[in-house]
């Protein structure tokens, strides 16, 4: 389960406008959180607030064994006016989605009033007009987390400095690690069409650069930050229809191809290292099957990954990936699902009836849900469009079915690997708690399959 501040940090590179999913860190996302969600082990209890647009605080305690916990502390200069973060109000989609579309490039909607292309809040008319102040004061945010009893502390330091450079400063202190820690900087510079990244860690006296290149799709139109607005979808909310600029294009598939590499050396071990990857994914504004698929390559260690991840329905997303070495012939593969659901539990798993009713009376969905086809023909599937008699001002974009799902009550996450095992996590709502079961199973000890069993619980206000 996604912790609460992580929603927090997506909230804030949201409203400075920063966009994470143009860093080569984040070609599989994806599929990574399709593939290797993260299983509760024991008992863990986390309340978190953000009791002020600037300030937010989170304390877990988990028992596994031994009783522990951890205490964390986040400020952001940049007020986060209109994030929803009451657990009873959180949609559970925004928070425990494995699934993300790619964020659009985000450089038509900077301008030299708001360089940095933040959304509009409730006290924008008090930034606007800073001028140089406010390009140079771009929005700073500061995390710190410490672990009991062990002692150990992480911070971070997020710091924005134009409307495409930002800095980061990650430290850690422990006792087990080389020093007594660890400080990891990082340079990230997006100009839309292409994201370059350059660290430096006091771990091994590491050195790294890595970047992405995009192109295809909204890339297409992007030149400079201050070119025009490209609008190549155009979705007219009100008549409930939509027309694009390449009317001819407009039944093949829409996403976007990215291409990028990493080197990185090690100054103290004298070793380094490199990976090159691709990427294409479909944009919000595609009207078919949202998919994504990638392919990594390591020449010096010789392995190579694909992936390929789809949201087959609103309700369902599949991932499956595949890995392979040519040095050793050794191969790997892990398949996983994503079914969300609007009944309980109990609802889910013995088939009964969605269970949409609250204290105030039954929940009605804000909109109507669009038609959606059954079927199409195989011609069709082979050319990527939709049959004939299917027009595709019928179907939602990914943005608009992602904004229907309100009534989401929780989630079933499932994977299994090539050694038989399997991991189930189921992830809902009861009340103001946002919880998570699950459990790691192998089926080669099946004296003893059950490997992790655990409960998650967040509260947040």
């Amino acid at each position: 389960m996604k912790e609460f501040l992580d929603y927090v940090i997506s909230s804030y590179l949201g409203a400075t406008g920063w966009n994470r999913d143009n860093s080569y860190t984040e070609l599989n996302a994806t599929a990574t959180e399709l593939l290797d969600f993260r299983l509760p082990q024991g008992l863990g209890i986390t309340l978190s607030s953000l009791a002020t647009p600037h300030f937010a605080t989170s304390y877990r305690l988990g028992a596994l064994g031994v009783v522990d916990g951890s205490l964390a502390y986040l400020y952001s200069s940049v007020p986060l006016v209109g994030v929803v973060t009451r657990s009873d109000q959180l949609r559970l989609p925004d928070l425990l989605r494995s699934y993300r579309s790619l964020n659009d490039l985000g450089l038509q909607k900077r301008t030299l009033s708001d360089p940095l292309g933040r959304r509009e809040s409730s006290d924008a008319a008090t930034t606007k007009g800073r001028g140089l102040f406010q390009f140079l004061d771009g929005g700073h945010l500061l995390y710190g987390r410490l672990y009991l009893p062990q002692s150990t502390l992480e911070a971070s330091v997020v710091k924005r400095l134009s409307q495409t450079l930002q800095v980061q400063v990650s430290a850690v202190s422990a006792e087990y690690l080389r020093n007594g820690g660890t400080v990891l900087g990082l340079l990230q510079y997006d100009e839309g069409r292409f994201g370059v990244e350059g660290l430096a860690s006091t771990d091994g006296g590491l050195l790294g650069l890595r970047g992405l290149y995009n192109f295809g799709g909204d890339a297409s139109g992007i030149s400079t930050p201050s070119s025009a607005p490209f609008t190549p979808f155009v979705v007219d909310a009100a008549a409930g229809s939509s027309h694009n600029g390449f009317a001819a294009d407009r039944e093949r598939i829409y996403g976007r191809f990215s291409v990028g590499g990493e080197l990185y050396y090690g100054t103290l071990n004298k070793s380094g290292g490199m990976s090159l990857g691709a990427r294409f994914a479909t944009l919000p504004d595609h009207r078919g099957t949202p998919l994504t698929a990638t392919l990594t390559l390591n020449p010096l260690m010789g392995s190579i990954s694909a992936t390929y991840a789809v949201q087959a329905r609103n309700h369902c997303s599949l991932a499956t990936s595949m890995d392979f070495n040519i040095y050793s012939y050794e191969s790997d593969w892990k398949i996983g699902i994503e079914l969300w659901s609007k009944r309980r539990p109990g609802g889910f798993l013995l088939g009964a009836q969605p269970d949409i009713t609250t204290e105030a009376g039954p929940k009605k969905s804000s909109r109507p849900l669009p038609p959606q086809p059954v079927s199409r023909s195989f011609q069709a599937k082979l050319e990527w469009r939709l049959d004939d008699q299917l027009s595709s001002d019928t179907l939602p974009s990914t943005s608009e079915r992602d904004s229907i799902g309100d009534e989401y009550l929780g989630v079933l996450k499932a994977r299994c690997d090539q050694q038989l095992r399997i991991g189930l996590l189921w992830e809902g709502r009861v009340k103001s708690l946002i919880f998570s079961f699950g459990s790691g199973i192998d089926l080669r000890r099946l004296e003893q399959p059950f490997r992790t069993v655990g409960v998650d619980v967040q509260f947040s206000s």
